[in-house]
Order: structure tokens, then C-alpha cells, then sequence
């Protein structure tokens, strides 16, 4: 599916992980729409993964979608041979939206099981797939990671584990971006209250509606909105910024 207004990525492979719904379903479209192939990587939104990619071919477009635990490094690697062997031999963009705050706990309710979990859904996952699209990118690649307001602020109630691990991601975003240039550029994004499952399943609504009315823009975003960030950084639009952690809040919180 191609924009002909924005057609910068025509040629491109691109990658997107957690791309079954939500923020990583619309960062699909919207590198599709810019003329990138994408392959997405879907956990359990097998129907939202495949109607991305009927969306895109239907349009013109080339897509494919693959189930896959990206905390499991085979499967990983799974993913990226098949872009690989279906688009032409390289990953030009990834897109890593993989991660979640899986539930609310303290410290004193926290158990180490579930810390592991919380940092191999959002930080270990990222490694294993800037890691595995390594030897495939070329001059010019483009890393995007979703760090998350968190990251700054210390998260919400019961968010210890997930802050901390998205904190985690916006590290690796900085050291990253000096270990891979100048040939590979690493951005991650810091989104805030965006209307995803991820409000609907952890966050109230009358807590929600607070946030967006404190926000200078007095609303939610929503993923089109993230992914037209995700959009800009992996192109080349964006070729002098590396290693940053952009903010995408409304206005919520300036840093």
C-alpha cells in the first residue's frame, strides 16, 4: 500500500515487532504506506496481523505475517530469515513496539518471576532483535524501539518492573547509537497516554480522562499519531538523529 505523497521508502524491508493491533498494527500501515515491504511479527493478534497484511497487498503493497515470542531468540531469528528470504536479502528498518506492563505489582507483591518477565518482554526482546536484523542492515538502517513515558517518569502504581525496563530500552537506544553509527541510526520513542488495550486493560478510565484533560492538547493520542513519529524516524528524513528518545505525551510531560 503506497502514499504517493510518501513514497521515501520505496525499496525498503522493514520489520515490525508486536505488529498484530494497536501502536505496532499502525506503525505496519504507515511504513506500507511509505513503499516499505513489511514483515510483522504478531504474540497473539493473529487476526489483526493478517488483516494488515491483506490491507497492504490489497493495495499494492508486499507484507507477510509470522507469529512469534520475541523473548525467545529462535523465534527471533525466524522472523528475520523470512523478511529476509521474502523481500530480497536485507532489513533496511526495524520497528521493535514488543513489550507490556503484563500486570500492576509493588515491590513487597513482586516476585522475581514476574521482574524477569517484565525485562525480557521489553528489554531482552529489543536486544534479540536489533541483534538479529544486524547482519542484514546496510548504510542507512534505521532502528525504532517504544521506550515509554515510564521510562522517565517512574511509571504509575504498580509499575516499578515496567519502568524499569523501558528505561532499560531508552539506555540501550543512546548505546546503541554510538556503537552502530554512523552506519545505523537507533531512536526510540517515549509515547504517554495513548488510546491502546494497554489503557484498557491497566489503566481506569476516570485516571485516563484526567491525564488527557492535564495535557495541553486535552486528549489521548492515538497509535496513528505514534506511528507517524515511528514513520519519520526510520526514514531519511530523520538522517541526523540518532541515539534520542522522543517524547510523545500531549504535552503531559517535557523533558
Amino acid at each position: 500500500m503506497q502514499d504517493t505523497k510518501a513514497s521515501s521508502m520505496a525499496g525498503k524491508v522493514a520489520i515490525v515487532t508486536g505488529g498484530g493491533r494497536d501502536i505496532g498494527r499502525a506503525c505496519a500501515m504507515r511504513l506500507a504506506a511509505n513503499g516499505a515491504a513489511v514483515a510483522i511479527n504478531y504474540h497473539s493478534s493473529a487476526e489483526g496481523a493478517d488483516s494488515a497484511v491483506a490491507e497492504i497487498t490489497e493495495n499494492g503493497g508486499r507484507a507477510l505475517a509470522m507469529q512469534g515470542d520475541m523473548t525467545k531468540a529462535a523465534d527471533v531469528q525466524a522472523l528475520v530469515d523470512a523478511a529476509v528470504s521474502e523481500f530480497g536479502g536485507k532489513v533496511d528498518i526495524l520497528v521493535h513496539v514488543t513489550g507490556g506492563l503484563v500486570a500492576r505489582k509493588t515491590l513487597a507483591e513482586m516476585d522475581i518471576d514476574h521482574w524477569n518477565k517484565v525485562m525480557d518482554l521489553n528489554a531482552t526482546s529489543f536486544f534479540y532483535t536489533a541483534q538479529a536484523v544486524l547482519p542484514h542492515m546496510s548504510e542507512g538502517g534505521a532502528i525504532v524501539g517504544l521506550a515509554s513515558q515510564a521510562g522517565r517518569d517512574g511509571g504509575g502504581p504498580g509499575a516499578v518492573a515496567y519502568a524499569a525496563s523501558k528505561g532499560a530500552v531508552m539506555t540501550m537506544t543512546r548505546g546503541l547509537a554510538k556503537e552502530l553509527g554512523p552506519k545505523i541510526r537507533v531512536n526510540s520513542v517515549c509515547p504517554g497516554m495513548i488510546d491502546t488495550d494497554f489503557h484498557n486493560t491497566f489503566t481506569k478510565s476516570e485516571v485516563r480522562s484526567n491525564v488527557a484533560n492535564a495535557t495541553p492538547l486535552k486528549r489521548e493520542g492515538s497509535s496513528e499519531d505514534v506511528a507517524n513519529l515511528v514513520a519519520y524516524l526510520a526514514s531519511e528524513e530523520a538522517a541526523f538523529i540518532t541515539g534520542a528518545n522522543i517524547d510523545i505525551n500531549g504535552g503531559l510531560l517535557f523533558s
